[in-house]
This record gives C-alpha cells, sequence and structure tokens, in this order.
C-alpha cells in the first residue's frame, strides 16, 4: 500500500489519469474539487492531515502552494509533464476548463514551465511524459508503488531548520518573492520558498 501524489503543470492531464485509476476502483482524490483547497490557494490542513493519516493507500492529484508540507506523508511524488506546445494545445483545446484561450494565458504558461516546474521536477520520485495514453500512465503510477522509498530528500528553507522528505520539518519560514501558477483556472501564488521546501531534493552524500 501507499500513498501517491500526483503534481503537475496546468494540462498535464492529472485528472484525466485520476479519472482511470478511479475507474480501475483504486481509491482517488482531486483535490481541485469539494473545498479542499482554500480560498488563499492552499490545501486544508488539517482536513488533508486527517484524510491521509485514515488512508494508507490512495491517489491524490493536485498542486498547490503548501503540499510539500505533507511530502513526507507520501510514498511516491509523480510529476506529470509535456512539452509547453502540448500543454498550450490542451489547455486551447479543452471546453471544461476556461484557462489557457487568451494568449496572455498562453505565455503565462510557457513561464511556468520554466520557473515552476523545474523546482516541482526535484521533488519527484518518478516523472511520467503525459503525452502517454491515459491507460499506460495509469500503468505507469500503479507501478511507482515498487519504486524506491528510501531516497533521501533534503530541503532548506530560508531561516528555518533543514527538512527531510521522509520527516519534513513544518512551519519553516517563507519570505517574500512569489510566482504564478495558473491551474483549473485560478491564478495560484507559489512563494519560491514555500516550493524549496516542497521539491528541491538532493542525494544526500
Amino acid at each position: 500500500m501507499a500513498r501517491v501524489l500526483i503534481t503537475g503543470m496546468s494540462g498535464t492531464g492529472k485528472t484525466s489519469v485520476l479519472d482511470e485509476l478511479h475507474r480501475r476502483g483504486r481509491l482517488t482524490l482531486d483535490t481541485d474539487y469539494d473545498g479542499w483547497v482554500l480560498a488563499d490557494h492552499t490545501w486544508d490542513e488539517a482536513r488533508m492531515t486527517a484524510f491521509l493519516r485514515d488512508n494508507e493507500d490512495v491517489f491524490v492529484a493536485g498542486t498547490v502552494d503548501n503540499q510539500g508540507r505533507f511530502y513526507d506523508r507520501f510514498e511516491h511524488v509523480i510529476l506529470l509533464s509535456a512539452p509547453v506546445e502540448v500543454l498550450v494545445e490542451r489547455v486551447t483545446a479543452r471546453t471544461s476548463n476556461p484557462y489557457g484561450k487568451t494568449p496572455e494565458q498562453r505565455a503565462e504558461i510557457e513561464r511556468y514551465v520554466q520557473t515552476v516546474e523545474p523546482l516541482l521536477r526535484r521533488g519527484a520520485s518518478a516523472e511520467f511524459d503525459s503525452q502517454r495514453p491515459t491507460r499506460e500512465l495509469a500503468d505507469l503510477i500503479e507501478n511507482s508503488r515498487v519504486l524506491r522509498t528510501d531516497l533521501p530528500r533534503t530541503a532548506h528553507g530560508g531561516g528555518g531548520a533543514p527538512a527531510t522528505r521522509r520527516g519534513m520539518t513544518q512551519n519553516i519560514p517563507v519570505e517574500g518573492v512569489q510566482l504564478l501558477l495558473a491551474d483549473q483556472g485560478q491564478h495560484r501564488a507559489l512563494s519560491i520558498l514555500d516550493l524549496l521546501i516542497a521539491a528541491t531534493a538532493e542525494l544526500a552524500g
């Protein structure tokens, strides 16, 4: 059994993969719905804490400001990615979400792929190309349960104590610079240092 977080930029197909896993009878949670994301675009920490405590075998999807504070409770963090031109094509064509229809929004997506996605990549257990068919992606993510989980992952926040992925220090001070991540039709403020807490990973030694 394992708790798996599926994360990535807008247009990478997180919801489609989660729907396929649900169809297979897996317990899933799409945090873009049902009030899991608060007005400040963070997960409801008390609610998420209780959910992960009570569910040891679950696939969770989302990209939010404070997701890194839960990394120690996931056995795997899976990043879905695709070339920026594919993301732009998808968000332009989709009918379920208005984001991505204007030139300004498409330019934002291109910028976020360059600035935010690399930070998420550093904290991922695995990265899968979401140009693959949805069923194939679901197979890969189900098989992620056999990936190693003992790799040490460290992160440092400005002025805070070191944090590890398996035992991450909570409430590390976060300062200053903000990035904007567009996902699910909303602009989400992502602190660079909060993302570093969430995502910066390096092998020890």
